[in-house]
């Protein structure tokens, strides 16, 4: 049995990240002789604590536990065949655990968003003189490989390190089966964020306003990550996610939408929430940023809206006709099964594992 240590911060089922791009193909890879040793941070105690404001000696004592840990670690990296890093494997500036690491087992860095542009969570605003702004660069030169969760970011590697390859965000279409849903009448149109991007949802709020003028009854709204938002302006009180709910939550929407804003941080996303949608069959609206102009052909598969009047329109469009939303619906999930489903993948991923435990 290959020996793989996986570094990661959040414990299993609690990051998108960490769900959509490597928990998801543990069985297929302890079914082809991998033994996972998955190693995470922040318990679920731990994780409340650290990002909430001030909680000072506690995050102290989070840290000092996490050092212990890694000083353990890799003090013992000789016993693994490889080591898989997601994003990061400790929260401070230093890369020094991942580098030391790589020097004596190949060495993978996964990453899907732009994460170099060091954004800090609310609770730790204070602290984020601590953060390294070239943090990221130095986990890219150290990795013997370096998975990027789309080009734009596989070009800002490729910068850094010739061993790069792009695996995309999957969804595993065993687990995502749309569940049934008790209708009104009413054509749901939803959203699923957090907290923390709930800035996005907040942008195509005027276009919703439009269809909610327009269609009144019959339309209402979802919104799902964030169980303390309220928007006045549609009238809707958010929900907050759940693991156990995600599925039966995002089932009851009859359209999906994902906007985005054209920067550099939302360039680097990979279009998660979109294939979520189209996974389960449900016409998406995404913006036509960064890799969701890859997922999406536009009134093929899904819809690419730039102007608020493309949001209105092509919404409108698609509450007015359920044909249209079963085709749109249909072809999003044959495109989410045949290029973003783990199922499409899962062989890819283990070869990129076999090439370079092999070589060790």
């Amino acid at each position: 049995m290959k020996k793989v240590l996986i570094l990661c911060v959040h414990r299993p089922n609690r990051s998108p990240s960490q769900r959509f791009r490597f928990e998801q193909y543990l069985d297929h890879l302890r079914q082809n002789g991998y033994e996972i040793h998955f190693s995470y941070l922040l318990n679920e105690k731990q994780d409340k604590a650290f990002y909430k404001p001030g909680q000072y000696l506690v995050k102290l004592w989070i840290l000092f536990a996490s050092t212990a840990k890694r000083i353990k670690e890799l003090l013992q990296i000789g016993k693994y065949d490889l080591v898989y890093v997601q994003r990061e494997a400790y929260m401070l500036g230093t890369a020094f655990f991942e580098k030391q690491m790589a020097k004596k087992v190949p060495l993978i860095f996964d990453f899907d968003d732009s994460i170099w542009l060091q954004k800090v969570s609310e609770g730790n605003k204070k602290l984020g003189f601590l953060k390294n702004a070239n943090k990221t660069a130095e986990l890219v030169k150290a990795a013997q490989m370096v998975w990027a969760g789309n080009e734009y970011l596989a070009q800002y590697a490729r910068n850094l390190n010739n061993q790069v390859v792009v695996i995309p965000t999957t969804i595993d279409l065993d687990v995502y089966q749309r569940e049934p849903s008790v209708k009104d009448g009413r054509i749901c149109i939803g959203w699923s964020g957090s907290f923390s991007t709930i800035e996005h949802f907040q942008t195509a709020i005027p276009a919703l306003l439009r269809i909610k003028n327009k269609y009144r009854d019959k339309v209402h709204f979802s919104i799902v990550g964030d169980g303390r938002y309220y928007c006045k302006e549609l009238d809707t009180q958010g929900k907050p996610w759940q693991a156990s709910t995600e599925i039966k939550d995002l089932s009851q929407m009859d359209i999906g939408i994902m906007p985005l804003p054209d920067d550099e941080w939302a360039n680097g996303k990979c279009g998660l929430k979109g294939l979520q949608y189209m996974s389960l069959g449900i016409p998406t609206l995404m913006s036509p940023v960064g890799v969701n102009s890859e997922i999406v052909q536009n009134g093929v598969n899904g819809y690419l809206p730039v102007t608020e009047d493309d949001w209105v329109n092509y919404l409108s469009l698609l509450i007015e006709d359920e044909a249209l939303r079963k085709r749109i619906g249909d072809a999003g999930m044959q495109t989410v099964r045949e290029k973003y489903s783990t199922q499409s993948w899962k062989n890819k991923y283990l070869h990129y594992f076999n090439q370079l435990t092999s070589d060790n």
